[in-house]
């Protein structure tokens, strides 16, 4: 829908091609395409999200955004009260134990190998009644991405409804890197309060930005940017 409404402009096209690299010019950037195809701009834009890089295990795939979450706050009403499950370890598997202990109390910990808690998180898990399994992982169980039983190595399986599991990330695109755009420690593209990046004239919106893996916050983050780039070229133009 919202690509039908912003080809209703004429100043606005669709390029259906896939970009390769970028450089940068006396004059701006160029970025070249896979089909030889080369634009020229005096400033960017990236909206170009992240990779999930889900766990090798048989099933996450197939379950993932379904019954495999990664955010209480984008799923966590439908399935709250319900039998779940966390896949993690660590300070990051803490951590998403005691926020998903909002939504339910039926929760075991999944740490797929040997646990790596502090004797400190680990009584605090107890209190709470929060079980620690760390058999290994064989393959998930479902039916079309809804997740019925965790099957684990040695045979035997646990029954869940809803699994959330921490997963490393990676940019989708590597352009913004190339172009000198820092990134932060998490693997976010660092940007400032209007979107630009530490290279000047480069812009990122979206996840591949921020923490927020919400479609509000990216189009937010996107109008920001949009309007950061419009005021930008239109003073520079009025001053020349």
């Amino acid at each position: 829908m919202a690509r039908l409404q912003v080809k209703k402009y004429n100043t606005v096209t669709f390029f259906n091609g896939s970009a390769t690299n970028g450089t940068k010019t006396e004059t701006g950037f160029k970025i070249n395409t896979a089909s030889g195809d080369t634009f020229a701009s005096k400033k960017l834009i990236f909206a170009t999200g992240i990779r999930d890089l889900l766990p090798d295990i048989e099933g996450v795939a197939a379950c993932w955004g379904i019954s495999v979450l990664h955010c209480p706050y984008c799923h966590g009403y439908e399935v709250r009260h319900e039998k779940t499950a966390i896949l993690s370890n660590g300070d990051a598997g803490y951590d998403f134990a005691a926020l998903i202990s909002n939504w339910t109390k039926d929760l075991t910990l999944f740490t797929n190998g040997q646990p790596a808690f502090t004797p400190e998180q680990t009584a605090k898990l107890q209190q709470h009644n929060i079980q620690v399994v760390d058999k290994q992982i064989e393959k998930l169980e479902h039916n079309n991405g809804q997740i019925q039983n965790i099957v684990f190595r040695d045979g035997t399986k646990s029954f869940i409804k809803a699994l959330y599991a921490t997963v490393r990330f990676e940019q989708h695109c590597k352009i913004p890197e190339s172009l000198g755009c820092q990134l932060s420690e998490e693997g976010h593209i660092k940007v400032d309060v209007f979107g630009e990046t530490t290279t000047k004239n480069i812009f990122a919106c979206g996840d591949n930005a921020a923490k927020m893996r919400t479609v509000a916050n990216a189009v937010a983050m996107g109008t920001t940017a949009g309007m950061a780039v419009s005021k930008g070229m239109i003073l520079e133009e009025f001053k020349n």
